[in-house]
């Protein structure tokens, strides 16, 4: 009897994942997926048989896709303008349980359970989902919170300091199969993941629990998070440059949410209803980024059961989480996440195009199939960039100057713009400033964004190796915030 729950959990992802059963590859999928290809291809080609701005026909494709995207984002976002706050429901709250998932994070699990600790509306459980850590994690959980070393596999007792902790003991097995184990453990309707890394602020329960509480057919929702890097010279460059992309993918989110298109929720800070995760079997143990493929199969599942699930990003929710400082451990981050988003676009490609899903089909998978190939045509440009001012050839670079130009221009505007929007949304100030915003504008073409696309070009190669490993992550940018025990 006491592995029925595990089984039934295994029964429910056998169901529900496209992975264990492939089915057909729709040919509105071929098309998309072949187009994105064969356009690249070709562009790619005119660089050696026509002449003047259309001989860097893949710049300009790469800089008309980014303006369409960002033209779209800056329109759907438009209601965060005249968002008022929601009343109360009046309907009972929801119980609220945390899962940290942990694995040798003893130099910053306290200060993300001093953050848990700190809710102005507490959780109900917090469970620490250590998977196998050998670095003086079980030190830290027997010594400061008095926690009873279970059997491994087991929930310990609650902490005497701390009524609602508790602390699961697993094997190391990997993040997914640390979080399923301890969603069988946990008894709360809704179950936010907080990375061990993650430092929530004090209103962030309070903002899921009443988000959940009102919207009965809410699933899963992602809070706003914000990055933390090292104080090193490079630590302050990358958050810098992070903290931007952070603000305009969470508004990014926020547009498709508005369509019902939303996939990409952050594990770092995601909270889901338990029984609907339950009902697709948990997170996909072999998907490299697991969180984001779970949110295609809760839609997947909605939609072959009729249930009108929804996904959302929490604008009053916020956190903190551990960035990375280096160039090195940002390539690493990048590749993974880009690997695991080919692993999940991969795995469901018969949902592209398919008119069955709305927007999702029509619109944001198709995006996405873009974005598997955006790298190449990034890379593609920038490379044709310095053969054409290698050979001087001011035929070419003189008007692609113009194209270039123009796009800096409407990048700085909606660099401002999207700040503006961002504060209004969250509702207080934003960690970048409007003339980091500018610098930003300026920059980020010919640096970040190069060191992006090479992170998943990266992710390409994970990928078709079927390579799962990760590479270890240091964790600097939070270390300096713990201040001693909660």
């Amino acid at each position: 009897m006491k592995d029925s729950p595990e089984r039934a959990l295994s029964a429910a992802f056998a169901v529900a994942s496209p992975r264990l059963s492939p089915p057909r590859t729709p040919a509105s999928s071929l098309l998309i997926h072949g187009g994105v290809l064969l356009l690249w291809v070709g562009l790619f080609g005119m660089a050696f048989k026509v002449g003047g701005v259309w001989s860097w026909s893949v710049g300009v494709a790469y800089i008309a896709y980014d303006t369409v995207l960002l033209l779209f984002v800056a329109w759907a976002t438009l209601p965060i303008l005249r968002a008022r706050a929601v009343p109360p429901t009046g309907l009972r709250p929801a119980t609220l349980g945390v899962i940290v998932a942990s694995h040798n994070e003893a130099a910053v699990l306290p200060i993300t359970l001093a953050a848990l600790f700190d809710q102005g509306d507490a959780p109900d459980q917090i469970v620490i989902a250590d998977d196998g850590s050998t670095d003086g994690t079980a030190a830290l959980l027997t010594t400061r919170y008095k926690l009873i070393a279970p059997e491994p596999g087991s929930l310990s007792a609650a902490s005497p300091l701390h009524p609602a902790l508790h602390w699961l003991r697993l094997p190391h097995a990997g993040k997914a199969r640390a979080l399923n184990a301890a969603m069988l453990c946990i008894h709360t309707d809704i179950v936010l993941t907080v990375d061990g890394d993650t430092l929530l602020d004090s209103n962030a329960i309070a903002a899921v629990r009443r988000a959940f509480s009102g919207e009965p057919d809410l699933v899963a929702a992602t809070g706003v998070i914000t990055p933390v890097c090292s104080r090193t010279l490079g630590g302050r460059c990358l958050q810098w440059f992070q903290t931007y992309e952070y603000i305009r993918n969470f508004l990014s989110r926020y547009a498709w949410m508005r369509l019902d298109g939303l996939l990409l929720i952050s594990g770092a800070f995601a909270a889901f209803r338990r029984d609907a995760v339950r009902a697709v079997g948990g997170f996909d143990p072999e998907c490299l980024v697991e969180d984001y493929e779970l949110i295609h199969r809760l839609h997947r599942h909605a939609h072959a059961h009729g249930l009108p699930w929804r996904v959302r990003v929490l604008g009053d929710a916020h956190a903190h989480t551990d960035a990375p400082s280096s160039v090195a451990a940002f390539l690493r981050q990048r590749r993974r996440w880009f690997g695991g988003f080919l692993q999940t676009q991969y795995w469901y490609r018969a949902m592209v195009g398919d008119r069955r899903y709305g927007w999702l089909g029509t619109a944001m998978l198709p995006v996405k199939a873009i974005d598997t190939l955006q790298p190449l045509y990034g890379l593609a440009a920038f490379g044709l960039l310095l053969v054409y001012l290698a050979r001087g050839e001011l035929g070419i670079l003189a008007p692609v100057a113009g194209v270039i130009g123009a796009k800096i221009v409407l990048d700085l505007v909606f660099h401002l713009w999207s700040v503006h929007l961002y504060r209004r949304w969250i509702g207080r100030q934003s960690e970048v400033g409007m003339l980091a915003a500018l610098a930003a504008a300026l920059i980020e073409p010919f640096s970040f964004q190069l060191l992006r696309h090479t992170g998943a070009a990266m992710g390409w190669w994970m990928f078709l190796s079927g390579s799962t490993t990760w590479g270890r992550q240091s964790r600097t940018g939070l270390v300096a915030r713990d201040d001693g025990p909660p």
